[in-house]
């Protein structure tokens, strides 16, 4: 493991999900799960997330394509909630899903909207 591509994937990735997010990611993980852990800390925020090529806010919005297209929810509100400490507005995102409609087909969308409006909630709760 690069040292310092994983201290910039832990800096980036607690930017953009929370700290505390990530350290319960972290401190959850046991024996079998730190490798993942680790891989994701360092090669996809360390090494990917970190470069210069796209700004934050174009890589979440990139995510809130292509991960209603995989199927996975869980991943789906995490993001969600990245994008917006990105930069990405609640607009944004539903013309984003709005394009998943037109090309990933309309459930994907239908659970994509479902998910971001129980994410919404959730953030307008917890800020009043």
């Amino acid at each position: 493991m690069d040292r310092e591509t994983y201290q910039r994937g832990l800096e980036i990735r607690s930017a953009v999900l929370g700290e505390a997010y990530v350290n319960m990611a972290l401190a959850d993980a046991d024996e079998f799960s730190k490798p993942l852990q680790d891989l994701v800390t360092e090669y996809c925020w360390g090494e990917v997330w970190g470069r210069d090529g796209l700004p934050r806010k174009t890589r979440s919005m990139l995510n809130l394509a292509m991960i209603p297209i995989l199927n996975r929810p869980n991943e789906l509100r995490t993001h969600i909630k990245g994008a917006l400490t990105n930069g990405v507005t609640r607009d944004e995102i539903c013309e984003i899903f709005l394009q998943v409609a037109v090309y990933a087909g309309v459930p994907a969308a239908v659970d994509s909207f479902r998910i971001a409006r129980e994410v919404f909630a959730k953030l307008d709760e917890d800020s009043s």
